[in-house]
């Protein structure tokens, strides 16, 4: 399970960085830095299709699948959304689909994310990873 623990220390890596910033404005600034870091994500991707619902920014979300691993493409039009969407990413991007279901995203209990949040954002964030679990279900055991 050499992938699940990858995305543990990701996750111990998020925690760290969290714990350096001493209050949530800095914590939410970090939060919107790491979404103006995300990739490009082009307009034509932008569409009904990949839409993400139960959010209430506009969402999108692409996934690829190659090699066994799955990675996403995601983006939004709202900075901080797009700052968690960047977390989501660092963590299950790149990633074998059974080691994705075998990690539930601990990181944002232990950084009191859910607390921090609005409601809306916060049941944004539980529709993003439940997405991400959904699509990791669909390619598991494909090569």
């Amino acid at each position: 399970m050499q992938g699940a623990a990858e995305i543990v220390e990701t996750e111990e890596a998020i925690v760290d960085a969290f714990s350096m910033l001493d209050d949530w404005t800095e914590r939410y600034q970090y939060i919107i830095d790491l979404g103006r870091k995300l990739p490009e994500f082009p307009e034509d991707w932008k569409t009904e299709e990949n839409r993400l619902h139960g959010c209430q920014s506009q969402v999108w979300m692409v996934p690829e699948f190659d090699a066994g691993r799955l990675r996403f493409h995601a983006t939004s039009d709202s900075a901080i959304v797009a700052g968690l969407i960047a977390l989501l990413l660092k963590v299950y991007s790149e990633r074998n689909p059974a080691d994705i279901l075998a990690s539930p995203p601990e990181f944002v209990s232990a950084i009191h994310l859910g607390e921090h949040l609005s409601p809306t954002r916060s049941n944004g964030l539980g529709a993003m990873i439940q997405r991400i679990q959904a699509l990791a279900a669909d390619y598991e055991g494909k090569s």
